[in-house]
């Protein structure tokens, strides 16, 4: 089964999904590391996403789509996948479910759940630590969060209501929310 994991910036779900991976060898599809895979390749998927990209603009949603969709066929279906970063809204929720449910996939979502103020706190100290200069905008970081709670809390309550979410309190140490979330994909 494919997990996707949820969680405000600064949730710790990317360094958990790298734990994970290399733990259970889960395939790692990450919205963004992907997209800019793409744009390195010499294809026309790739031209038109250097345009947006290099103008600052989101991708649209369906070249995000038919980079989830690319993304999954090009896997073996005994590839377990952990997509992170999608889906990000009602949108792109409906469309990757289509997918899966085309591709014969499953998926078993985790939320990351942290506060606003906690999440921000890590972002800011993770800034400083690695010099990531998007990280060190106030106003970015609250834009994104804003994002994240209008756009993809709705997705995420859709799956609870479908018995597909578990949540995982990310306010504690790594290596307890790592033991936790093992815990629950073994389940």
């Amino acid at each position: 089964m494919d997990l996707v994991f949820f969680g405000i910036q600064g949730s710790g779900k990317g360094t958990q999904a790298k734990r994970l991976a290399q733990e259970f060898g889960y395939d790692i599809f990450e919205a963004g590391g992907e997209l800019r895979k793409i744009a390195a390749t010499d294809t026309p998927l790739a031209e038109k996403v250097k345009r947006f990209m290099h103008a600052g603009n989101l991708v649209p949603h369906e070249i995000i789509m038919q980079v989830v969709k690319e993304a999954i066929l090009k896997r073996s279906p005994s590839t377990k996948i952990l997509f992170d970063g999608i889906p990000r809204d009602a949108d792109q929720m409906r469309d990757f479910d289509q997918i899966l449910k085309d591709a014969k996939r499953d998926v078993r979502c985790i939320e990351f759940t942290l506060s606003k103020e906690e999440a921000t706190k890590r972002i800011l100290g993770r800034a400083k630590a690695e010099g990531r200069a998007d990280d060190a905008n106030l106003e970015v970081i609250q834009r994104r969060m804003d994002t994240f709670l209008t756009k993809t809390r709705p997705v995420i309550e859709e799956y609870r209501k479908q018995g597909k979410l578990t949540e995982i309190d990310a306010d504690r140490g790594v290596e307890e929310i790592y033991g936790e979330l093992k815990t629950v994909i073994t389940k």
